[in-house]
């Protein structure tokens, strides 16, 4: 997992409360169990006017111009910012796994569905909680500007505006200790993996009929 530690990037705004999983990535795309290749399906419903399935070719497929991504001035950000309740719905982890693979890193909203947030945190996405009002400003701010781009310190717990104001936001320290440092569950399992091999060796030394 790449490790987060501060990171520039250009905002895209998603302008839309009580985005469920299902519109991150639809159903019909949720048969493969690796981490990659769903980048192409995010928000597949949205960015495209055809119904989309697996092994498609998708040079084929007709955009949507009115969806936020495929605006040219949004085609290479790496920040995404929502209303509340984002990644609601259904439990699949496949929706942060889409979400990254297309190269967002973050994402700022006022609030989060529970299962979805942890989600992020497991698969090097840092998704920051903000006020509404603040998240408002930002909206505001995006759409007078082309380019507005913004810079997370996630080390010092800040959102550094263009102007460099900071807007300092709260994470939890072990989930922080984890993206700086690229940690998933298994990082963090080899990083005890001596003391597993020790474990297993008096274990089976002890009980050598399981041999």
């Amino acid at each position: 997992m790449k490790p987060f530690i501060s990171y520039t990037g250009i905002v895209a705004p998603l302008d839309r409360a009580n985005v469920d999983t299902d519109a991150i990535i639809p159903k019909q795309f949720l048969k493969s169990i690796k981490k990659t290749g769903f980048g192409p399906h995010l928000f597949d419903e949205w960015r495209y006017l055809d119904h989309g399935e697996s092994g498609m070719d998708m040079a084929q497929r007709k955009k949507n111009p009115e969806f936020v991504l495929n605006h040219p001035r949004y085609e290479k950000a790496t920040i995404l910012i929502a209303r509340e309740n984002f990644g609601c719905g259904s439990s699949r982890e496949h929706a942060p796994w889409a979400i990254e693979d297309y190269g967002f890193r973050a994402i700022l909203a006022p609030s989060f569905a529970d299962i979805f947030f942890s989600n992020c945190f497991k698969n090097g996405l840092l998704p920051i909680v903000l006020p509404a009002e603040t998240i408002d400003d930002l909206f505001k701010a995006i759409n007078k500007q082309e380019g507005y781009s913004l810079t997370i310190d996630l080390e010092n717990q800040s959102v550094i505006l263009p102007s460099n104001n900071k807007i300092n936001f709260q994470v939890d320290a072990f989930r922080k200790h984890c993206l700086v440092n690229g940690l998933d569950d298994i990082g963090l399992t080899m990083q005890h993996s001596e003391t597993i091999k020790a474990f297993e060796k008096s274990y089976y030394q002890k009980n050598s009929w399981l041999l």
